[in-house]
């Protein structure tokens, strides 16, 4: 099959499980934080194989989002493109990061500690402005709504999804050697 054909097919494939994953799986939404099981898993994938796919997959995501959540949330999904440009240019020219045990670690904690700083950066302005907000979550504060329900809480679900995508990556890029050329 022809490079060009396979990566616009390979993405489409990335993309719409990216937009399916928030429609259909269980998703714990509190405030501006929402949890939905795999749902960077796509993201991830895309970015083990290159910097535009990586973008386009975001893109693909941050639609499904805007289809199934509430606006803040879409926001903080297109925030994604931040992280995942980042990592799919550092996994291009040092493709060993995502197969040794310790450099993967340190590369998920470093994708991690990104995912978490843009989606706070996303949700500190509608907190600030206190739309978006309940008077509860205004009540407890920017520490609590924000740095830890939004920061820690996308710090802990990014490290997960990885190592699910990950655990997928391993043998998708074996039984698909093609996926690896089109780094």
């Amino acid at each position: 099959m022809n490079n060009k054909v396979f990566f616009l097919v390979l993405s489409g494939l990335l993309c719409a499980i990216g937009m399916v994953v928030p429609m259909f799986m269980p998703k714990i939404v509190l405030g501006p934080m929402s949890f939905t099981l795999a749902s960077h898993v796509a993201v991830f994938l895309a970015m083990f194989i290159s910097p535009i796919m990586a973008v386009a997959v975001c893109i693909g995501t941050t639609l499904g989002f805007f289809m199934t959540t509430p606006f803040i949330i879409a926001l903080r999904a297109a925030s994604h493109i931040v992280f995942a440009f980042i990592g799919a240019v550092i996994v291009k020219r040092n493709p060993d990061i995502i197969e040794k045990p310790v450099s993967t670690v340190l590369f998920n904690i470093f994708l991690a500690l990104m995912h978490a700083i843009a989606e706070v950066a996303v949700v500190t302005p509608f907190f600030l402005s206190g739309s978006m907000f309940n008077a509860e979550q205004l009540a407890n504060g920017y520490v609590m709504s924000v740095l830890l329900l939004v920061g820690c809480g996308t710090f802990v679900h990014s490290c997960a999804d990885y190592f699910v995508a990950l655990f997928v990556w391993k043998p998708l890029s074996a039984a698909i050697p093609e996926i690896k050329k089109l780094r």
